[in-house]
């Protein structure tokens, strides 16, 4: 696939995808998401890859969607369900997928920035990024996923407040907040990144896929259900992936598992 709104690289078992339209701070339209959703899909489908880095080319991760695209929106009213569900089916792609999704944020995260961020699993960010909704200020409502992923993520009121005020934090912040991993200076994102990366590339696929999914599913299970899921799931791969006697068997011999 040729791609011109996103760069697809697969290296030593990561995927990573550019968002590459850097002079409209990777905003989001039609063509980019379509990119996007292949591209997932093409990492999600290459049984060698063991993460997804996302990031932003430019001076961004990205400022959300296209406001340019939604004037065209209020003269044709039925491009908006195709459009909504473009960006929501991209962040259940991205849930879906069967290894960790690592979101690399410097600049801005903004509005469907920030939604496309918390579909990952995982966000490093710069320290002085700028992370917000924004929606509200231009008179919109969040439509990827922010009023539900938001509250789940930093708690009701922290959530209201960005969903309301459209307040940016910085990088910094939203580590406190919970809303990201770790923060460190831009310059320095690609080595913190590795530090993630370098356990996951030895990893079991199989291993990741299962904890990944039992893990997000749980999130709203009752725990008695989550727990049970988990059993099931713990029980199915024990009897049915060749990984984890692979993985004993490298204890018992002191070595490094093959996965």
């Amino acid at each position: 696939v040729e791609y011109t709104n996103i760069k697809l690289e697969k290296e030593n078992r990561v995927a990573t995808i550019r968002l590459n339209r850097p002079d409209s701070l990777n905003a989001f339209n039609p063509a980019l998401l379509t990119e996007l959703s292949s591209a997932i899909a093409d990492a999600g489908n290459d049984e060698s890859i063991k993460a997804l880095v996302i990031r932003g080319e430019g001076r961004a991760f990205s400022a959300g969607a296209d406001l340019t695209y939604f004037q065209q929106t209020f003269t044709d009213t039925t491009l908006l369900p195709g459009f909504v569900a473009q960006i929501s089916d991209v962040t259940r792609q991205i849930e879906g997928l069967p290894f960790p999704a690592i979101a690399v944020v410097h600049g801005f995260a903004l509005a469907g920035g920030l939604e496309l961020m918390m579909a990952c699993d995982m966000t490093l960010v710069a320290e002085d990024a700028r992370i917000g909704d924004q929606h509200v200020n231009f008179g919109l409502m969040p439509g990827g996923g922010s009023t539900q992923r938001l509250p789940r993520r930093v708690g009701l009121q922290r959530a209201m407040e960005l969903l309301t005020t459209g307040k940016w934090i910085t990088g910094a912040e939203a580590v406190k907040w919970g809303l990201a991993l770790r923060s460190c200076p831009a310059e320095n994102l690609d080595d913190e990144l590795e530090t993630i990366l370098t356990p996951l590339r030895s990893k079991s696929r199989a291993g990741l896929a299962l904890i990944k999914e039992v893990t997000l599913r749980g999130m709203t299970m009752s725990t008695d259900d989550g727990v049970a899921l988990e059993a099931q799931a713990f029980v199915g791969y024990m009897t049915t992936s060749p990984h984890p006697a692979e993985g004993i068997q490298a204890f018992v011999e002191k070595r490094q598992p093959e996965f």
